[in-house]
Formats: structure tokens, sequence, C-alpha cells
């Protein structure tokens, strides 16, 4: 089939890799987001997905909106017969979506219909989740509501962060992927419904959303701070300044510490929750580098009794 593949982030190379290194499909172009801002210089840079793209002499569109008509008219001159999606990033119209014969094909980072919406790895951290997957769905005007190809399942470990689960996600949901293309193409697949039951959402985690609250469960702060890393990075406050976090370690030995409370010893860092301790790991006050908690206590030496979330 002659695809054009849609995708941004680092996430959808893999998918994006798996479809040229196939051979079968002919990636005619690429759709992705305009080029953004990045990095400490603040300029201006091409998306992973259209470097990628680039890098292997594949046309790159990058329409500001993809109702642009200017992209349209482009899009029906190359008429693929499929358009698969990985994390485009923007909502696309239903002039878009009658383009191709056979549709666009979304490769979605969870097992559907659990965690529709824009942030599905997260939020399946942050819920506590032991299982997750891919999905493999055509797409509709509807959140992630279209009918399901296929599912790739995924073991959720106790010391994952979004961003180590996302990284297996991405390459076992480019081999789903190509399988789903290759089906399609084939007539051996066909879309099934989504059930009704079993429906939850995930959307957009913001920064305020990432706050950590002390007086919740260990095990709560605990899936919050590694379902936000690395983004959008939970966070609490000191001082009234923000201090970024990174994974804690559970603590049940110490219930000794009000929620917020913090305990410095020589090497190690513990802040009080609403049922027992964590020990901090990495730590990054605003403005500095990360840094192991200990190294920041002891060069900040917090007087006794400071509370964080303050």
């Amino acid at each position: 089939m002659k695809l054009v593949f849609a995708g941004t982030p680092e996430a959808a190379v893999p998918a994006l890799d798996a479809l040229i290194a196939a051979g079968r499909h002919e990636v005619a172009a690429v759709v992705t987001r305009p080029d953004a801002v990045a990095g400490r210089g603040r300029r201006l840079a091409a998306s992973p997905v259209a470097q990628r793209a680039e890098a292997a002499g594949i046309e790159v569109l990058k329409p500001a909106k993809p109702r642009d008509e200017d992209f349209l008219a482009r899009l029906r001159e190359i008429a693929p017969d499929c358009c698969p999606v990985v994390a485009y990033g923007a909502l696309l119209p239903k002039a878009a979506l009658d383009v191709p014969a056979r549709g666009w094909v979304n490769l979605h980072f969870s097992l559907l219909p659990a965690w529709r919406g824009a942030a599905p790895v997260q939020h399946a951290v942050m819920a506590g989740d032991e299982v997750t997957g891919a999905s493999t769905f055509l797409i509709e005007q509807g959140l992630d509501s279209g009918p399901v190809y296929g599912v790739v399942t995924e073991e959720i470990r106790p010391t994952d962060t979004s961003g180590d689960l996302l990284g297996r996600l991405a390459v076992s949901g480019a081999g789903l992927l190509v399988a789903t293309m290759d089906g399609i193409e084939d007539g051996r697949l066909s879309a099934r419904p989504q059930p009704d039951d079993g429906v939850t959402l995930a959307p957009k985690i913001t920064v305020e959303d990432a706050a950590v609250d002390w007086t919740a469960p260990a095990l709560r702060v605990d899936r919050l701070v590694r379902g936000c890393t690395p983004a959008p990075g939970a966070w609490t406050l000191i001082g009234g300044e923000r201090l970024k976090l990174g994974p804690v370690v559970l603590a049940p030995e110490r219930t000794d510490l009000a929620p917020g409370e913090l305990a410095v010893a020589k090497n190690a860092v513990h802040v009080g929750t609403g049922s027992h301790a964590v020990r901090l790991g990495d730590v990054q006050p605003q403005g500095k580098k990360r840094m192991p908690a200990a190294d920041w206590s002891r060069g900040v030496q917090l007087p006794a009794g400071t509370v964080l979330g303050r």
C-alpha cells in the first residue's frame, strides 16, 4: 500500500522506522507538527519524526492545521491507500479522514477502551495498572473510539516511569502497526467495535496536575511521581520555590513523619506522606541542575522541621 505516516514525537519514530524497514509498503510522505522551539537555546527544531523522514529522503508535510487547504490538496495528490498515525498531536478533520481509501489507522498506547486521550501511559502508571498495551484502531470523529484492529500487551513494572513504559510500548507497538498494515492489505484483518464497558479517559497531564500532595498515601505519591516522569515532571514547594522530583522509594519503616515533613540523614532524605515515608531520589531545585537529594540537602542546609509543599 501507499502510506502517508503521521506522527511527531520520539515515541513515533520506532513505528516509522519499522514501516520503512519492512519494505512492503511505500511511505510516500510524512505528516508532522510544525517546527517548534526546543532546547536551552530555544531555537526552532524539526520534530523527531520530521528529522527521521528527512534523513530517509521522505517528503515531509508540516501543516499549521490539518484542515489547511494546501495540505489537503497535497494529500489528495499523493492519494495514499492508508495513513498510519502515531502521536501526531492534532485532530484530523473529516476532509482529511476521507482521503485514504482504507482510512487513518492510529497506534494508541493503551488497551482500548481504557485510557482514551492524550496521556494514556501516564494515567496507566498513576492509576497503578499492572498491565497495559497498545492498540491499532480506525480513526473516527470520536475520541479514540474507533473499531480496533489489534492489540499487544505490556506489563507495568513496579518501578516503571511513564518514560520507561512508553519506550517499550513504542517498540512493541511498532511491530503491531506493521502487522496491522499487512493485515489490512491482505484482507485478513477487520476492525471490531470497542466494548461500551471499561471506558476510561486520559486527558493531558498539566504542570498543576503534577504537584505532589503529601497528605496522600505513599503509594499514590510514588505513582504520581513515576507517572509524571519525564514529563511534565512532578514537583513540590520548598520555601515558596518549586523543587522537581525524580522517582521516590517507598520507606514503610518510617512512620514517624508528618505529611511533607523532611528527615535528613547523611545519605538519605525522607519525606512523610499520608501513610508512611518515601525516600527522595533525584531532585532539581529551581534554576539548577538535577542532583541526588542527599547532595541537595547538604547544599541548602535544611533546618529541622522543614515541610515540603509550602
